[in-house]
Order: structure tokens, then sequence, then C-alpha cells
């Protein structure tokens, strides 16, 4: 089953397993926190610290966090990349591979603007870009269902209405230590770039209804 998902959908696995082993890592070892978090005053101060774009989208700040983003992703990504493979043969394992990357780094954008003059602003996790992959999935299955608050099945077009709206009161109202702008722009980058790979899915997705 292992060497299925590694030959049918290699890039997911290796995201699937470079995000668990890099957060169990730092689970046992706190100070490279510091090094792997994502901090926009350091990286406005000095440019060398932009490589926390991306590791800070590989660790977690708990087991709780690791295991929603990770049962979302292994939902969601591991399907994704085999319709990428669908859509566009073995160039779909890159298109996957690049949806991923450049929404994870997308995602945090407005976060490195907003928070550049803050020393004491750290933020960490695979959100964004996990985000990305579940709106990308929503464009090719709307009708879906999926589980609100992971109980309560809805079809996955109006859940995504629900978390966009969340998102924005959560982004200007809600002060939980939450990244809720990472969760909106990573979701609004992977409906964009998966319609600029695939401009026919948003005729799929009228066809729909």
């Amino acid at each position: 089953m292992m060497l299925d998902s590694l030959y049918n959908t290699p890039v997911a696995s290796v995201i699937f397993a470079l995000t668990i082993g890099l957060s169990l890592f730092v689970f046992s070892n706190p100070q490279w926190y510091g090094r792997l978090m994502l901090h926009p005053y350091s990286i406005h101060q000095d440019k060398s610290k932009a490589y926390t774009i991306l590791t800070s989208g590989l660790i977690h700040k708990d087991w709780m966090h690791l295991l929603f983003n990770m049962m979302t992703f292994y939902y969601f990504g591991f399907s994704l990349e085999l319709m990428f493979v669908q859509f566009s043969g073995p160039l779909g394992h890159l298109l996957f591979a690049f949806l991923y990357v450049v929404s994870l780094i997308l995602s945090d954008i407005p976060t490195l603007l907003q928070q550049k003059n803050n020393p004491g602003y750290y933020s960490l996790g695979a959100s964004g870009a996990i985000c990305a992959v579940l709106f990308s999935f929503i464009l090719f299955q709307p009708k879906a269902m999926l589980g609100l608050f992971m109980v309560i099945p809805i079809p996955a077009y109006l859940f995504a209405f629900l978390f966009l709206g969340y998102c924005i009161w959560a982004s200007k109202k809600a002060h939980d230590g939450i990244n809720h702008d990472a969760h909106l722009f990573g979701a609004l980058s992977g409906l964009v770039l998966t319609l600029l790979m695939y401009p026919w899915a948003f005729r799929h997705l009228l066809s729909q209804f």
C-alpha cells in the first residue's frame, strides 16, 4: 500500500512524510522552532531568512495541529495529485508540486506585509497550502460531501462559501492566535492557480449545477 502510494502519488507522499517527520523532530527538539518558524520581522531585516516561508509550512505547533492538517491533506492531497495526473499525464505530478509550494508562499505574503514591523509575531503550519489543495479539489468535485466541524455533512461548494466567509470575519475579529489570513489566501491561491493550469475547470464547475 505504501509503495503504491509512493509510485502513484510521489509528491503527496513526500510532502506527507516530510511534514510529519519534521514536525515530530521539532516536537522533540523545540530549539529548532526559532530557526524554522515564519518570523516576518526577521525576513524584513534579513532576506536570507526567507527560507522560513517554506520551512514553517513543514512544522506544527502540537499534535492536534499536525493531526488536523495531515488528515485533511491525506483525504484531499493524494486524490488531487491523481486528478492532475489524469488530466496531464506525468506532468500532473509537477503541477501538483507547483500548486502546493506556490500556494504555501502566496498564503504567507499578506502576513509578511502586515507583520514585518512586529518582532513578536511568529507563524507556522501547512494550513495555507492545505487550504489550496482543498479548494482546488472542490473546483473539480463541488458536490462531494465534506464534514462541517468534521461531523455535519454538507456539499463541498457550500463548505467553501462558509469557510471563506469565516476566514474573512476571523482575520478581522478573532484573536485566537490562528493565522486566518494564511487560510484565506491559501484557499484563494489554490483556486486561482488551478484555474490558470486548467481553465476548463470553471466550466466544469458550472456544469455541476
